[in-house]
């Protein structure tokens, strides 16, 4: 894999490199889980959903017939990255979260 544009940081004391260019066809599962475990990291603490509040919505998503491989059906998103942010919901025409 060829990392177009990378971006280095540190997850769990490991140096971690953020590929900002590649394809999800291009990552590893387990290099897919940390570029999504950087990015619910960095984000601001003012936008971020509360720790709490995010277990409960993943919970649900879990729980959900709509979810597949991690992503959501609805809408086609990760549902860890959807629930992550304090301003975001469930796409569900009746929302669960």
């Amino acid at each position: 894999m060829g990392m177009d544009k990378q971006e280095n940081g540190e997850l769990n004391g490991k140096e971690l490199r953020v590929c900002k260019k590649c394809l999800l066809r291009d990552l590893n599962e387990g290099e897919l889980f940390q570029t999504v475990q950087a990015y619910v990291e960095r984000l601001e603490e003012d936008i971020k959903t509360p720790k709490e509040e995010y277990g409960r919505r993943l919970g649900i998503c879990k729980e959900c017939e709509d979810l597949l491989g991690g992503m959501c059906r609805i809408c086609g998103c990760y549902v860890e990255l959807r629930a992550a942010v304090r301003s975001h919901y469930c796409p569900a025409v009746k929302r669960k979260w």
